[in-house]
């Protein structure tokens, strides 16, 4: 996994060098070293406020869930950004066009965010990163897996160790945009299987998007039994309430 990235990193290096540091969202001129989105578009677009770390809704006060979320606690989710507030389509560029510029000032927002719910004692850091694997066939033909790209980085700002490979897809399921929150738990099932004992009582799982989190909960299944806890980290909530 080290040797894309790295021609990633490169290919973006070397539009950076040919085109002028501007915003993606306004277009304005960026003067500080910080690329792809400017102060001002991060404030606007990003996590201000309190949400809760179940569903993603709105709270009015800072707390780990809202009272609906409270009665059956899921796994938190903790993200930059909602995806329907403006950097969605940004971050789909990202994964199916290799339009990385906003992967790093979005990686920054979610290590903000991250040290300040772990400041608020919200969530407990973990002891390692683990990201949501892509299918070998997928994988292949993408060229990268944009969840492990996120967790390096996170990995890298945090001082944690990535658990990586131990988490495979043993199946090449159909995308899950346009399916039903049925559908999905159905598309996801037995997809994901472990390849060795996890060595850590507290890991987070990455990805770039959560929307109902049936992905993130059919592997968090695999630690379960050996009452492991886990939190999830993302770029960015799709927030899909119509989704059951």
């Amino acid at each position: 996994m080290k040797l894309l990235p790295k021609l990633l990193q490169a290919k973006l290096s070397y539009w950076r060098l040919l085109l002028p540091n501007r915003c993606i969202c306004c277009g304005l001129k960026i003067e500080e070293a910080q690329t792809g989105l400017c102060g001002t578009c991060i404030t606007a677009t990003c996590y201000q406020t309190p949400i809760c770390l179940g569903c993603g809704k709105p709270l009015d006060f800072i707390a780990d869930y809202c009272g609906h979320c409270l009665a059956k606690p899921p796994l938190k989710v903790v993200a930059a950004c909602s995806y329907h507030a403006g950097l969605g389509g940004h971050i789909a560029s990202m994964k199916y066009q290799q339009q990385l510029v906003v992967l790093s000032p979005l990686i920054d927002a979610l290590t903000l965010r991250i040290k300040a719910l772990a400041k608020q004692g919200a969530i407990t850091l973990p002891q390692a990163i683990v990201a949501v694997p892509l299918h070998p066939k997928k994988l292949a033909s993408r060229g990268f897996n944009q969840a492990w790209l996120i967790a390096e980085g996170l990995a890298l700002r945090l001082n944690l160790p990535l658990w990586d490979n131990q988490v495979v897809r043993l199946k090449q399921t159909p995308a899950q945009a346009g399916l039903s929150g049925k559908q999905r738990r159905q598309n996801m099932h037995k997809a994901f299987a472990l390849r060795s004992v996890c060595p850590y009582q507290r890991i987070a799982l990455v990805d770039d998007v959560v929307t109902t989190g049936t992905t993130t909960n059919e592997i968090n299944k695999l630690f379960e039994p050996d009452y492991i806890d886990v939190q999830v980290w993302c770029l960015a909530r799709a927030e899909a309430p119509s989704l059951k």
